[in-house]
């Protein structure tokens, strides 16, 4: 599944009833960390329960080269019951968004997933303040810029609704934990064995 795919859409924002998970997106986000969280939220939720959203509808490439077309803007966006955070070359700059950051600092009671970069969103947002975080060994530094309460480098780390993971495969879980929340442990273990994911 390419991240274009999880993405597009024929103007019909969500074709099943039932909660969204918003997956803020951005140019140069990694199609790795955005197909595996669409992927969990299909399984748990069916189509339209995850939705890819930015501040434009247009297209943006990603850190592969892909292209791929937001869900929806911040305003036209279903009120959402978790958010997923990819991670990407392009995090960094995405972080910096106003509305980006206005609408994570907004939703931080929400059940949030960040895998590797992605943190940097929560962070430039607010919400990482006091917490501790896991990710990417090489955002240490940056992350306890944020105010943050520990860093447990390359580590998956759950401080209560919020779980941080280093970058690619392990999106895996935090999309499952997010997933456990919105749609119930049952579905989130059912999702997780038709992908083939055993926790270790």
């Amino acid at each position: 599944m390419t991240p274009d795919a999880a993405a597009e859409t024929t103007g019909d924002v969500q074709s099943t009833p039932g909660p969204v998970v918003a997956i803020p997106v951005y140019a140069g986000v990694s199609e790795l960390d955005l197909g595996v969280m669409m992927t969990v939220c299909r399984l748990c939720g069916g189509e339209g329960a995850a939705l890819t959203v930015n501040r434009s509808r247009a297209s943006i490439v990603t850190a592969g080269g892909l292209v791929s077309t937001p869900h929806v803007l911040y305003a036209a966006l279903p009120e959402p019951a978790g958010l997923l955070l990819p991670g990407g070359p392009g995090a960094a700059r995405a972080a910096r968004d106003p509305l980006l950051r206005a609408f994570l600092s907004g939703h931080a009671a929400l059940p949030t997933g960040a895998s590797g970069s992605g943190a940097l969103l929560c962070g430039e947002a607010g919400t990482l303040t006091g917490r501790v975080v896991g990710g990417p060994a090489d955002l240490s530094d940056t992350l306890w810029g944020f105010g943050v309460a520990g860093v447990q480098a390359g580590q998956v780390v759950t401080d209560g609704t919020l779980m941080t993971t280093p970058p690619g495969l392990p999106a895996l879980q935090a999309a499952l934990h997010v997933a456990a929340h919105v749609w119930g442990e049952q579905a989130a273990a059912q999702a997780a064995e038709q992908i083939g994911y055993r926790p270790g």
